[in-house]
């Protein structure tokens, strides 16, 4: 008996152990793009608002299957349409790479060309009082510009994402209600549990991998390295970031694999194989243990389907007639458009927070002219005002360019350059200060060190106390719904939560971060490019002032949840006591049975006891 117990789990527990790496690996993916969001703007030189755009591209993709995966896909074959949604999103992190081997190596922004040659004596001179510098756009040099490979290569990511939103679609409606209907009720929240802690580690890694590569230059391997005259510490720095999506492409490729040797249905855990027959799949053996699919079985799921459609409507409207479950979604909504814009924009924060030391205060002399960048000391030497090419002061000043600081002469070669007589440094509190300047922005002041551990600590333990929600949170959804409603309630609360919490999130937070920013990179065919400096304190209230106020309100939701479903809970158990009161009462009378049958507002939804 026990060996055929051990027969009737062990494939339930290849699915769950399969559903588990799954959720490993998208969660994996997606970290990293989140992670690779700035790598992205700098690299095709856009805004943050189109950045926002980019990520809520996945979502834009889920949304244009998901009503109908989850409703046809719960009567179809769910384990082989979660190994197909694995391909599909594979094939999307392939394509999001793509366009690094269809561009030309990257150019970064600079103000003047950088001497790479180790033997040479020659010495560059940023400010030159004869130099003309004109900066009239040659409109010819622009439209060639522009239609040169790689003006427009952000679409492939775009596109990319979006296919990876498709396949990531069956996972979570599919995947979760699969399980639901197969396993013990009682094992279901720990079954989620272990789903969730294993996807928990995919952002860890993701992130981790993120890190790695944003301190590899983009085009390590095609390029001479020792030619790059910047660090990964500056605004003009691209990682790797194209490494990364071929990364967590062939993982979530293999992770796709198990799925299509799963059953369509399974017995039920814990009841005995003879009872369980009603489960089983209307097709027979060969196709339920076939790897390729089958054309009989295809044209079964096709009939299935078209004799579901005159019910989606109705079921749809018994679904939202469920006031628990309309409010989880509005509950769940809010929530995400906070987490959406804040795991989106947290790296760019904290970098440009915690990161380095440049803002406002900090970022110009007192005797620049805040709109041009200009002062005495460099009006003779004709700088461009576009251009973003910092160094650092020796008095913890960074510059825009060498030339606005005033720099007269150079020494040394490519990352190692010095330059020497800058005018503009200020000696006023120290005459005999050094008036030198290194390329790259002043790092960081002490203190942001001491704040940014204050920072993680917080994140960690808000992190803790969301995360401790996620299951409780799954095991009400599905207790508040009729069974055959499983699948089309974990579909529907995808498409409303994905559609209105993370596609718009990214878009107008982007837009709000781009007000904050004090200067604009210059793309290669001229116009405004990606930003190179934020005003520290406008981003920091911007950033943390939408999330607080989304997660207060969000709070208070949960509240009137939780006094929903309690009254819900309380009438139940009333209603429990009743009958059995009722029941007593009959078999007390004289030998005659009076059964009453009363049916309930409440009974129409058929809602479950939480």
């Amino acid at each position: 008996a026990s060996k055929k117990k051990k027969k009737q789990n062990s494939p339930l527990a290849l699915f769950l152990v399969s559903l588990a790496f799954m959720y490993f690996a998208k969660a994996f993916a997606g970290a990293y793009m989140k992670s690779s969001i700035t790598q992205i703007e700098r690299r095709f030189d856009i805004p943050s608002s189109l950045t926002g755009v980019i990520d809520g591209s996945f979502e834009m993709g889920n949304l244009l299957v998901i009503a109908f995966v989850s409703y046809f896909g719960a009567k179809l074959h769910r384990p082989r349409l979660i190994g197909i949604g694995c391909l599909v999103m594979a094939a999307g992190s392939f394509i999001v790479a793509l366009p690094h081997f269809l561009q030309d190596p990257y150019k970064y922004e600079t103000s003047m060309s950088h001497n790479t040659e180790a033997n040479s004596t020659e010495s560059i001179l940023p400010c030159l009082s004869k130099h003309n510098l004109t900066e009239t756009p040659d409109v010819a040099a622009i439209q060639a510009c522009e239609k040169a490979v790689g003006s427009s290569m952000w679409i492939y990511v775009f596109l990319g994402n979006m296919l990876r939103g498709i396949g990531e679609t069956p996972s979570m409606p599919l995947g979760i209600s699969y399980l639901d209907d197969f396993s013990r009720q009682e094992n279901t929240p720990f079954y989620l549990a272990c789903i969730y802690t294993t996807g928990m580690l995919g952002p860890m890694v993701g992130f981790m991998l993120g890190s790695y590569l944003a301190k590899t230059y983009v085009d390590v391997g095609f390029v001479d390295l020792d030619s790059i005259t910047i660090t990964y510490k500056d605004s003009r720095w691209v990682g790797a970031w194209w490494l990364g999506f071929i990364v967590n492409g062939t993982v979530i490729l293999l992770s796709s694999i198990p799925f299509f040797f799963l059953p369509k249905s399974l017995p039920k855990q814990g009841e005995e194989e003879d009872g369980c027959k009603k489960s089983t799949e209307l097709a027979s053996g060969p196709e339920q243990e076939g790897f390729l699919f089958i054309p009989d079985h295809w044209r079964l799921s096709f009939a299935l389907m078209v004799c579901s459609l005159p019910d989606f409507v109705p079921s749809l409207k018994r679904l939202f007639r469920n006031s628990i479950y309309t409010m989880i979604i509005l509950t769940n909504l809010v929530a995400v458009n906070a987490f959406v814009g804040m795991i989106t924009f947290k790296p760019k924060f904290m970098e440009q927070i915690y990161g380095q030391a440049a803002s406002r205060a900090n970022f110009l002399i007192v005797s620049y002219h805040h709109s041009t960048l200009l002062s005495p000391c460099n009006m003779g030497c004709s700088c461009s005002m576009k251009h973003w090419d910092p160094v650092c002061a020796y008095n913890g000043v960074t510059y825009a360019s060498p030339c606005l600081a005033g720099c007269q002469t150079s020494t040394g070669t490519g990352k190692a350059m010095v330059f020497h007589n800058c005018t503009c440094i200020d000696t006023s509190t120290s005459p005999a200060a050094n008036m030198s300047a290194v390329l790259g922005q002043c790092p960081r002041r002490t203190e942001c060190d001491e704040k940014f551990k204050i920072y993680m600590a917080l994140s960690v333990l808000g992190a803790f106390i969301s995360a401790c929600g996620g299951t409780p949170g799954y095991i009400v959804l599905l207790r508040s719904i009729q069974p055959d409603l499983k699948s089309l309630a974990l579909g529907m609360q995808t498409l409303i939560v994905r559609t209105l919490g993370g596609i718009p999130p990214p878009i107008y937070f982007g837009a709000l971060i781009d007000r904050t920013c004090l200067k604009w990179g210059t793309k290669q065919c001229g116009g405004r490019g990606a930003c190179r400096l934020y005003d520290s304190n406008a981003f920091r209230f911007t950033f943390l002032g939408l999330i607080i106020g989304l997660y207060i309100l969000a709070n208070m939701l949960w509240g009137v949840l939780y006094v929903k479903i309690a009254k819900r809970q309380k009438k139940l158990v009333l209603r429990g006591q009743a009958k059995k009161n009722g029941v007593e009462a009959n078999r007390l009378s004289n030998g005659h049975a009076s059964i009453s049958i009363v049916k309930y507002k409440e009974d129409a939804n058929m809602e479950s006891t939480i």
